[in-house]
């Protein structure tokens, strides 16, 4: 049943889990090795996982023989490399002409968007909150993301190169400490 309250507690939630603003540099990052990021696609395949997940989340991962924590600390090892990427300056994943194709689906959609910390959020709303409230957040915070990835030109127009190397390697040591965070968190419930 819809809840106003509930409904604004988990567009927060969400909204802090994905942190869009504070994946700028991040985008600006992929857009620059990749080429263009087609907002559209990324924002409608990154709310179909969501929404995908909302439903049948916890069914496919068990039926997986997965669980959330082993989902999170695979997550975790993802951010770690990518924010490797971004703090030295290295060149970790491979981006040949089928990355550049796909790079509105990996890694913007998932895992940036819809990741492991997003995913695992779900989870934890579903035992709180209605499930027609997680999804309207969910649409809420799609329509936030999808307006953040098409001003990405006039944000590196603002920015320029300084700018941007700079937010890099600061957002680099953030999603760093999100990897370790998500990843300790999680790591000790697997080894139980």
């Amino acid at each position: 049943m819809f809840n106003l309250n509930e409904l604004i507690k988990s567009t927060m939630i969400i909204f802090a889990v994905i942190d869009i603003l504070g994946a700028i540099p991040f985008i600006l990052n992929i857009k620059q090795t990749a080429g263009e990021i087609n907002a559209v696609k990324a924002t409608l395949v990154a709310l179909g996982i969501m929404l995908a997940f909302l439903v049948l989340g916890e069914s496919v991962i068990s039926f997986l023989g997965v669980d959330v924590s082993s989902f999170a600390v695979a997550g975790a090892i993802v951010m770690f490399f990518m924010s490797m990427e971004m703090i030295l300056g290295v060149t970790l994943f491979q981006h040949d002409a089928k990355t550049s194709k796909t790079a509105a689906i990996v890694p913007v959609a998932f895992p940036l968007i819809a990741g492991a910390g997003s995913m695992t959020s779900i989870i934890s709303l579903r035992a709180e909150f209605a499930q027609v409230n997680i999804a309207l957040a969910i649409i809420i915070n799609m329509a936030f993301v999808f307006m953040v990835l098409k001003m990405t030109g006039r944000i590196e127009r603002f920015l320029g190169e300084g700018g941007i190397a700079v937010l890099q390697k600061v957002f680099g040591i953030v999603l760093l400490s999100i990897a370790v965070k998500l990843f300790s968190s999680n790591v000790a419930n697997l080894i139980e």
